[in-house]
């Protein structure tokens, strides 16, 4: 990585997940300077498309899989449960003639209640899904940042930038491009010690 990169414009980085260095804010490019007064001219850097690090991340997609299967499960069985449901209350129409109304009524409060406590079933698979899913990304972004953490030491690194659409960064020339060597080292760091990671919530699927 050649020395003598200049950091042009403001970088927002307080939303970024990657490693950066602390550093004061001058006018120029040229008199700015970390906490440590390195010169922002002598500062090596490197960036990673964001998008790409965690989408080609293999644990990623495992994990994205198994909740997308999970996902299917639940909805193959809420969609049982709901003919289930639909089946009962067209019975009960057309039966419900013969029926005292005390037993009407009864069977009226019952299907009410069925079909409450299927919409509460229906709430907490989704909840369930969800919550799998934001612990999947809180569990990814851990990883990538640790990981882009000693890989910035190893390869002698003083910032590497996260570029994101929309993002503080508009462009940086394809030589500080590090995304494929970041995504390399991640998946086989994953592929050494598959059960290092932590796993994703277990199938707990919503009481009944």
């Amino acid at each position: 990585m050649k020395k003598g990169l200049k950091i042009l414009g403001v970088l927002a980085l307080s939303s970024v997940l990657f490693y950066s260095c602390d550093q004061k804010t001058a006018t120029t490019a040229e008199t700015v300077s970390s906490g440590e007064g390195m010169p922002a001219g002598e500062m090596k850097v490197a960036f990673v498309y964001t998008d790409s690090v965690i989408n080609k991340y293999d644990y990623f997609k495992k994990m994205s899989e198994e909740i997308t299967s999970k996902g299917k499960r639940f909805d193959s069985d809420l969609q049982s449960r709901a003919r289930g449901f639909e089946q009962e209350v067209s019975t009960f129409q057309q039966t419900g003639g013969n029926m005292t109304p005390n037993q009407a009524r009864a069977k009226q409060d019952e299907l009410v209640q069925k079909e409450q406590n299927l919409m509460t079933y229906r709430n907490n698979l989704m909840q369930e899904l969800s919550a799998d899913e934001a612990k999947l990304m809180n569990d990814v972004y851990e990883q990538v940042q640790t990981y882009i953490k000693d890989y910035a030491k190893e390869n002698d690194l003083d910032i590497i930038l996260s570029y994101t659409r929309g993002g503080a960064m508009w462009y940086a020339t394809d030589a500080i491009d590090v995304t494929a060597s970041v995504v390399d080292g991640l998946n086989k760091k994953y592929a050494a010690n598959p059960s290092g990671v932590t796993p994703t919530a277990a199938d707990s699927t919503a009481k009944k």
